[in-house]
């Protein structure tokens, strides 16, 4: 009240402003109750004085009616005044009333304020609890449109942060015990430490005497604008309100002046005003002749002293006269330069140059409240320095200094700034906090309030079933997944050829699995293919070298060397699965193989016919060793292969082998196979071989028995026995392995078999041409011949 009459002392003084008009002023209590306002109210817009009510005049203001109202300090309260008084079309600016629903142009459309809406503020306490982790917090506030609406925008708001409210708790102006013990119930059974109240400070009073009565401590108190500059609560609650931080309007350093002016009071200057009678009565605590102090608390009021009149307010220590936070009366400073700057607008106006209907201007000595609320909505000043400006709604440009209770070294309250909110600036620079100069309640660092402890890189979040989105386990990435974040919500798959590192938070390189040259398994395999190359072209030399003798003559020496060379080939395909496999090499892999053994059969599928053939050719009249020349046994050799030949082009053309990336056996390994391309290529191929194993085996089964001393027959027999068994073995460990293993099982079938046959049909005849060359004579080759002759 006194910052107001002030500011428009200070204004008719000036000559830059409204050098031709002089303002007036009325001023009534609200009581902070509706009626009360409502009533007051009605008397200011209709022109009458009520007694005991302080007023200034410059021409008959008693008669005229009032073009604008300052205040009130409550939300409730202004909004009925603005339902009660929007036919007038009065404007009313209010200083304190933070109310989003306020800014609603359609429902308030004759309402402006020097106070930035609550909707600033709940994004200045979203980011605030952001900033510190607080994800679960308690939320109470008072029974008001005030609390209800700041406390929804706070819900809306702080969802976008993965804030969650442990409780919400609303709360009656007068409060019962009954309404107590529910609310510290709530508070202690929850296990949230931070709390958002939205109240006054009579509100909060009771509220913390219950809180102490309970000793309920270790809480973080967060404070809407309306409490956190009330140095009132603290000579009473200082040890409870340690630390609170909350967001103050923004404090003029100071207001030139305004000092000496509220200091300069005097009883003679109070007589007619029943704010500073009762005002001068409590600081000094006296009695001025003839005053009633219905509100003084003291039980002895009628014994005080009386006053000596000659009491100096510089004498005493008062929030009336502590000009160090002047916030509230800032916000009047500026409520009423913003009248003043309205009606020098409208003072410059030129005729015909106007906002109103054809040009008009308004009057300033004549002043029409819905006229003046146009210039007040279009105004733009400075003071003291700020900027002032509105927008649409009526709103000032939101800043607010984020207040922190620290105690002195002396005990009082200290309300130290620790960082600022500005509205205006970008989204990611609006809030700026000095960590290091908060003092917290408890400790060194802030409290921690979650209802769920982070997940950490690794894991995601599993949201519980029926609870609130900040309440959640961790559940570890499932196999093959990763997660990088904090409180990730999702784990996501690696690449193909990526896996998760042990802690599941980064995707690193699979291990990469073939037979290489370089392992012990592949050095043997390579040394043991080399060998049986070499053992089978040694006995190919062998031969080669005894070619005269009956043995190898008897033995159908061409085929002979032919399935030497073959067998030497079929030894050698093995080095060709080993190493990195490509696409060419797999290409080349499995015909290669089907062909080399086709060519080794198909020999002993001749050799064997020959043999056959042979015995019937010694039967009377009996001319089947014409059709069993040389030249029809290298034919039935070529015949037989390019069947093979055949199925193999056929496999290449249609859908070839290739190299493959395996990941299914091993998820941590990726395994470079060959993959058959066509299953039933592959079969046909082994099947084929299979074939004419097969036929080789029935007739040398059937010439085992034919009379010579060293019957081929008998050996073939003996070698299509181990080929079996080697094949046969072969195919249901080939089909359940995978990896490097199915390629040592495959080469390993391709010596065994290869050994068996070199052995089986060349190690009797190599024992009698090194260590039994006496034997190795025609005698001895018809020996038999000619006992059964």
């Amino acid at each position: 009240m006194q910052t107001m009459t002030f500011a428009i002392k200070e204004i008719n003084q000036r000559s830059d402003l409204l050098p031709q008009l002089k303002l007036g002023f009325h001023i009534r209590d609200s009581c902070d109750d509706i009626p009360v306002s409502l009533r007051g109210s009605l008397l200011l817009v209709n022109g009458q004085p009520e007694r005991g009510s302080r007023a200034e005049s410059c021409a008959a203001v008693h008669s005229a009616v009032s073009p604008v109202i300052i205040g009130d300090a409550a939300s409730g309260v202004s909004m009925a005044v603005l339902r009660s008084l929007g036919s007038f079309h009065i404007p009313l600016v209010s200083y304190f009333a933070s109310c989003s629903c306020l800014s609603d142009q359609r429902e308030f459309p004759t309402f402006m304020r020097t106070m930035p809406s609550d909707a600033f503020q709940i994004r200045a306490l979203a980011r605030l609890v952001s900033y510190f982790g607080w994800t679960w917090v308690g939320v109470i506030g008072v029974e008001s449109d005030y609390a209800r609406f700041a406390i929804q925008l706070f819900l809306q708001e702080s969802v976008q942060y993965g804030v969650c409210p442990a409780y919400i708790h609303f709360y009656p102006v007068v409060l019962s015990q009954q309404a107590l013990d529910e609310l510290l119930d709530v508070i202690q059974v929850a296990s949230s430490k931070v709390i958002i109240n939205f109240s006054g400070e009579s509100e909060l009073q009771s509220i913390l005497r219950e809180v102490r009565r309970r000793n309920v401590t270790g809480l973080q108190w967060l404070a809407s604008e309306a409490w956190a500059t009330a140095k009132s609560l603290w000579e009473e609650f200082g040890d409870l309100l340690t630390g609170t931080l909350g967001f103050g309007i923004r404090r003029a350093e100071v207001i030139p002046g305004l000092k000496e002016y509220l200091t300069r009071l005097r009883p003679s200057d109070i007589h007619e005003s029943a704010f500073l009678t009762e005002f001068w009565e409590e600081t000094f605590n006296c009695r001025l002749n003839g005053s009633v102090n219905s509100h003084s608390h003291g039980v002895n009021y009628l014994d005080r002293a009386p006053c000596k009149r000659m009491e100096d307010l510089d004498d005493v220590y008062s929030p009336y006269s502590d000009v160090t936070q002047l916030r509230v009366s800032y916000n009047v400073y500026k409520a009423v330069y913003l009248v003043a700057h309205a009606l020098q607008d409208m003072s410059n106006c030129i005729a015909g140059q106007g906002p109103f209907l054809n040009g008009t201007c308004g009057d300033p000595k004549n002043v029409k409240p819905w006229q003046l609320l146009h210039y007040m909505k279009h105004a733009k000043f400075s003071t003291l320095g700020e900027k002032v400006n509105f927008d649409q709604n009526g709103d000032p440009i939101a800043y607010y200094d984020l207040m922190n209770w620290q105690r002195g070294h002396d005990g009082s309250l200290q309300l130290v700034k620790v960082g600022f909110y500005d509205a205006s600036s970008a989204a990611g620079r609006s809030l700026v906090i000095n960590d290091s100069a908060i003092q917290w309640p408890v400790g060194q660092q802030a409290a921690r309030s979650v209802c769920s402890d982070s997940c950490p890189p690794g894991s995601r979040v599993a949201r519980r079933k029926g609870e609130p989105v900040c309440c959640f386990d961790c559940v570890t990435c499932a196999e093959g997944e990763v997660s990088n974040e904090i409180d990730s919500l999702e784990c996501s798959r690696c690449s193909e050829d990526t896996w998760p590192n042990e802690a599941r938070n980064l995707c690193i390189p699979k291990n990469i699995e073939f037979l290489s040259y370089h392992e012990s398994m592949g050095i043997v395999l390579c040394a043991v293919s080399v060998l049986g190359a070499c053992i089978s072209l040694s006995i190919l030399a062998i031969f080669f070298t005894h070619r005269d003798t009956p043995l190898v003559r008897a033995n159908n020496m061409e085929l002979s060397f032919l399935l030497l060379l073959f067998l030497a080939i079929c030894f050698l395909i093995g080095l060709l699965f080993i190493g990195e496999p490509s696409d060419w090499l797999c290409s080349v892999r499995y015909p290669a193989f089907g062909i080399s053994f086709a060519l080794c059969i198909s020999c002993l599928l001749a050799k064997t016919a020959v043999v056959l053939m042979a015995f019937r050719a010694t039967l009377p009249g009996s001319d089947a060793m014409r059709w069993f020349g040389p030249n029809q046994q290298k034919a039935s050799v070529l015949l037989c292969t390019a069947v093979q030949v055949l199925i193999c082009l056929v496999w290449l053309l249609t859908s070839p082998p290739y190299a493959n990336h395996n990941t299914d056996y091993l998820s941590a390994t990726i395994i470079i196979e060959c993959a058959t391309g066509s299953e039933v290529g592959f079969w046909c191929v082994l099947g084929y071989i299979g074939v004419l194993a097969c036929m080789c085996f029935l007739m040398a089964f059937l010439a085992r028995k034919l009379p010579d001393n060293f019957n081929e027959a008998k050996f073939i027999t003996f070698s299509m026995l181990i080929f079996f068994a080697v094949w046969i073995t072969f195919i249901p460990v080939y089909v359940s392995t995978a990896g490097k293993y199915t390629v040592a099982v495959h080469i390993f079938a391709i010596l065994a078999s290869s050994f068996g046959l070199l052995f089986c049909i060349f190690a009797p005849k190599c024992y009698i041409i090194i260590l039994k060359p006496e034997k190795n004579v025609k005698k001895k080759m018809m020996h038999i011949g000619e006992n059964n002759g």
